[in-house]
């Protein structure tokens, strides 16, 4: 059985141009318990007085001045498309074209005046009845999405986490540090917002871009770790790092856009504009927009960071070899673009240093602009 307190505090709008009818009404719904109750005899003003107040019923005349009842429907109509709006017309018409006409208008019940008391309180119980059960429906639809959608949050978040962690692993066997991909995700999402991207765009690489290196975990150490000049099978081995990183992001039924992303990162980071990088010599804007933003800022912090075997370069140095290589390696727009930002990316490093090396790897001179550089730029 429904609660009928629930049903008593219903709030229902009467609308009749007469105002005994009205009265008749009123009372007998009160008498029952109702207490909510108001009425009309304006049925102009019906559409304001629901947009207040949304009635859980509209009792509604058919036959009144100004403004019939079907009118009344139809603006009420016109202004809630598609909404259930719970109105039983009243009237007095005994024939079937009436209530047939009311019922495709937008009445859910009909009743004939003059009024059975039982029938008119059994009716209004009825769609009363109905108009909080649909309620009810709606609140458990809005707190079942809003599970889903904090389930989803965690999700995405133990996601984005579990990237960051392999992309951390990823540095830690080429010897660089944490921070490294912390900084990639900072300075990607700077130089992004810089260019005009969307906000879920700039997220979407600042979570992303960590995950370029991944695929140096399946790269032996003899080769990684190698000091020396990598040599034939050695540089053929090190560039398999980028299609093993998009195997481990992508997989075979990966649905995820984050993992697809970062595949897609992984896999092109070392392309170049000019179209000789690798692993299948895209040039321009056939690099996709998020590899090309990553590999200008991944390059500078790689040049610009301390390493078991090699000096930093100063900022001064790292900017003008991206400068140089401009049209070559990197696309001149995002060069141009991380120029521009240079000073939030400074702040980025200084908000995410590295930690001092304390094995015994001896640090080698940094190389001269123009000598061997960095595996990232090769």
């Amino acid at each position: 059985m429904f609660d009928l307190e629930v049903l008593h505090r219903s709030k229902i709008l009467l609308v009749d141009d007469d105002a005994t009818n009205l009265r008749i009404l009123q009372a007998m719904l009160k008498k029952d318990g109702y207490h909510n109750v108001i009425t009309l005899d304006d049925p102009t003003r019906v559409s304001l007085l629901y947009n207040q107040q949304a009635y859980d019923l509209i009792a509604l005349d058919i036959h009144m001045p100004v403004m019939n009842g079907f009118d009344v429907m139809a603006a009420l109509a016109d202004s809630y498309p598609g909404e259930f709006i719970p109105i039983i017309v009243l009237t007095a018409d005994e024939d079937n074209y009436t209530r047939d006409l009311a019922l495709a208008s937008g009445a859910r019940d009909f009743i004939r005046k003059p009024f059975n008391n039982r029938e008119v309180l059994l009716r209004f119980r009825n769609l009363l009845e109905t108009v909080h059960l649909q309620k009810a429906l709606k609140q458990q639809n809005e707190l079942l999405e809003e599970k889903v959608e904090e389930r989803t949050r965690q999700l995405h978040y133990s996601q984005v986490k579990l990237i960051e962690c392999l992309g951390r692993a990823a540095e830690f066997k080429d010897n660089e540090t944490g921070a490294h991909v912390m900084r990639i995700s900072k300075m990607t999402g700077v130089v992004a917002r810089a260019l005009g991207l969307r906000p879920q765009d700039v997220e979407m690489i600042e979570q992303a871009s960590p995950m370029h290196d991944i695929g140096k975990i399946g790269i032996p150490d003899r080769v990684l770790l190698k000091p020396g000049k990598l040599e034939g099978d050695e540089w053929t081995t090190m560039q398999t790092h980028v299609s093993l990183g998009a195997h481990i992001l992508q997989g075979d039924d990966n649905d995820s856009e984050l993992l697809k992303v970062a595949a897609e990162i992984a896999l092109n980071h070392h392309e170049r504009w000019d179209g000789t990088g690798y692993p299948r010599g895209l040039k321009g804007e056939e690099i996709p927009l998020f590899t090309r933003i990553t590999s200008v800022c991944d390059v500078f912090d790689a040049l610009t960071s301390r390493r078991p075997y090699k000096e930093p370069w100063s900022v001064e140095e790292a900017v003008r070899f991206i400068d140089d290589q401009s049209g070559r390696a990197f696309d001149p727009t995002i060069v141009a673009c991380f120029k521009s930002q240079l000073h939030k990316l400074l702040a980025v490093k200084e908000a995410y240093p590295d930690q001092e090396f304390t094995d015994s790897a001896p640090v080698q001179p940094k190389p001269m602009p123009g000598a061997s550089r960095s595996r990232k730029h090769h």
